[in-house]
């Protein structure tokens, strides 16, 4: 995986020069992709309150028909109305799972978020089973609260 100490002053970084959260989070994408053959999709769903859902900001990976996902639905909508992260080893033991592709075996679902306000997640599926660990989450954890940082700030402007 991506070492996060680097990728979190990266974004930083961008974030010195002017970049707006959606740079940042195509960014994040792409980087996550790229970082670790685990990654078999990586995405970004961003959280729209009002209409209770989240809709998929972008991805790399198979193309999915969950661009929107209403909160409490499947693994990422339960991570919303649960407000915590879902760290799945076995996507086929979930009973609400919401099946992108037939390989996926497990899921990483952090949520991006600043005290209660939950701006959105990072979603990472894997064709492993049990492919993520807690390190995994919590490094995910570490750019995510980056990401949360720049939402907060235009959300304020």
């Amino acid at each position: 995986m991506v070492n996060t100490t680097d990728f979190v002053k990266h974004l930083q970084g961008l974030r010195d020069e002017g970049y707006l959260s959606d740079a940042l989070l195509r960014e994040t994408v792409k980087k996550l992709a790229s970082s670790d053959e685990r990654f078999d999709w990586v995405g970004v769903y961003v959280h729209d309150e009002q209409k209770q859902e989240l809709w998929l900001h972008n991805y790399v990976g198979e193309p999915t028909e969950h661009a929107r996902i209403a909160v409490g639905q499947g693994v990422c909508g339960t991570a919303v109305a649960e407000h915590t992260n879902r760290n799945v080893p076995d996507v086929r033991a979930e009973a609400n799972y919401l099946a992108c592709s037939p390989d996926v075996r497990s899921e990483l679902v952090v949520l991006i978020r600043a005290g209660d306000t939950i701006f959105g997640q990072i979603d990472i599926d894997s064709h492993k089973p049990a492919a993520f660990t807690d390190a995994d989450e919590q490094g995910i954890q570490l750019i995510a609260d980056k990401l949360a940082e720049q939402l907060a700030w235009e959300k304020r402007r």
